[in-house]
């Protein structure tokens, strides 16, 4: 698209909108920057835009903005519905968002990923995949660093491992030639509202693909497999369960690739070194998605071997006193919470809390009575933790059985610190403290990796 003289107007100053505010700006746009927040919470974005030329609305987004706006883009954070978002398509105005942006200009091969669970560990794994197999990689998204803010350095030899959320997703009309649905568990349904509109909010990364795209499904999940019936081009799969015609799959604790008649090895299992079943899924995935693209399993196998995970998920911070302390921030839905706690065999004292999401917690329960020692909650979340707690303790000790049921033990703490002074009390050795919340950090903390650090700094000073 020919930017020069586009009035392009961008909600939401975060790194998002402020890379993107910096690539249109370069490319000859009149760009106009609006934030819900005042200047004064905005420094740090004011100050890496303050030698452009950018109009500003700071403190809310007055309707006026719209005033001859080729193009309104929505940063992560900003609802699709939004009021100026819903006024501009009544005006006819696009909404965009800097993912399309770069989708329609990026000169190289990407890998889109997304999935309620896993995406993080499955583009970093992916990306260290294609490095391996000496191309140059570009690694980000809903992730680090924005790729609008690499646009410009780009050949078209390249590859581009992009993670995308339903949040980008839902208002995008654009799709990238490769792309992955891990999986569609429940998740953001505060933001989405039902299930149908979730589903179809992932299912935009796959819709507006040619006839050349390749899907790569998540063959074991109901609603990532479903999603075949939307893809136009070729069908990749994984698969842990059952092998696959073209795609990556596990058999007899080995990890094989498939295209059509040709089978190859690439790993055994016991060379990925994550915690968790769901983990060496996230590897399957990781191996479909880079061979769609040509990797060749020696280059996946050397990215396993030295993969060892990403911070805020499942990351060893501590060992004290014989007790192996956790961090698994990332876990903002109770379906990741589980998947956490059955990635341990030993005695768990759980901290989970934070800010609710809408979400069932009845999985979580069942899981924490046989999984934990002690659960302790925290936050906005901690009553209505407790409440599911209790219901499954009641329908428990509502059964018959010869010896008395093992019950939850629920601790109830104010803030994160609180929780992890319990946890130190209660914790022997043998035990693995997990921080594994099953909520959002926006009751105490401005993000999960804000709140996943206060928690390396917690139990560090311990």
């Amino acid at each position: 698209m020919d930017w020069q003289n586009k009035r392009v107007v961008i909600l939401g100053l975060a790194r998002q909108g402020t890379a993107l505010a910096q690539y249109l700006v370069a490319q000859g746009a009149q760009v106009v920057a609006s934030d819900a927040k005042p200047a004064e919470q905005l420094s740090d974005a004011l100050a890496v835009l303050s030698n452009l030329p950018i109009e500003y609305a700071l403190g809310g987004h007055p309707p006026t903005l719209l005033d001859g706006a080729d193009l309104l883009c929505l940063s992560g954070g900003v609802p699709a519905g939004v009021p100026l978002a819903q006024e501009a398509r009544r005006w006819g105005v696009p909404v965009s968002n800097d993912s399309q942006v770069f989708l329609d200009a990026a000169p190289c091969t990407v890998i889109g990923i997304t999935g309620s669970a896993g995406k993080t560990t499955t583009t970093t794994l992916t990306g260290k995949m294609v490095t391996a197999s000496r191309r140059t990689t570009w690694v980000g998204g809903n992730i680090g660093n924005p790729l609008i803010a690499d646009l410009d350095r780009m050949t078209a030899n390249d590859v581009a491992v992009m993670e995308l959320s339903s949040f980008q997703l839902e208002i995008m009309t654009a799709s990238p030639h490769i792309a992955g649905v891990l999986n569609i568990t429940p998740n953001h349904l505060d933001r989405h509202g039902t299930m149908e509109v979730y589903i179809e909010a992932k299912s935009q990364i796959l819709r507006h693909q040619g006839p050349d795209g390749i899907a790569v499904l998540g063959r074991d999940d109901d609603n990532a497999r479903s999603l075949e019936s939307v893809t136009r081009g070729f069908v990749w799969w994984f698969s842990a369960e059952e092998p696959v015609d073209a795609g990556a799959f596990l058999r007899e604790g080995m990890l094989y690739l498939r295209d059509g008649s040709r089978e190859r090895t690439v790993c055994a299992v016991s060379d990925i070194r994550l915690r968790g079943a769901h983990n060496v899924l996230n590897a399957v995935a990781a191996c479909a998605l880079s061979g769609a693209t040509g990797v060749e399993p020696e280059a996946m196998r050397e990215a396993i071997r030295d993969f060892t995970g990403v911070p805020h998920r499942l990351e060893l911070v501590r060992e004290r006193n014989g007790v192996k302390w956790y961090n698994d921030s990332i876990a903002t839905a109770p379906e990741r919470v589980v998947a956490a706690m059955n990635s341990f065999t030993e005695p768990i004292v759980l901290l989970a809390g934070g800010r609710d999401k809408k979400l069932p917690w009845e999985e979580f329960s069942r899981a924490a009575r046989q999984k934990t020692k002690a659960l302790i909650v925290f936050g906005e979340a901690a009553d209505l933790i407790e409440r599911a707690a209790e219901a499954e303790n009641e329908k428990v000790e509502g059964r018959m059985y010869k010896t008395r049921p093992k019950l939850i033990n629920v601790v109830k703490c104010g803030r994160m610190a609180e929780a992890v002074q319990k946890a130190a009390e209660i914790a022997e050795a043998g035990d693995v403290v997990l921080l594994s919340p099953g909520g959002t950090s926006f009751d105490e903390f401005k993000d999960f990796e804000e709140r996943g650090q206060k928690f390396r700094e917690l139990v560090n000073a311990l």
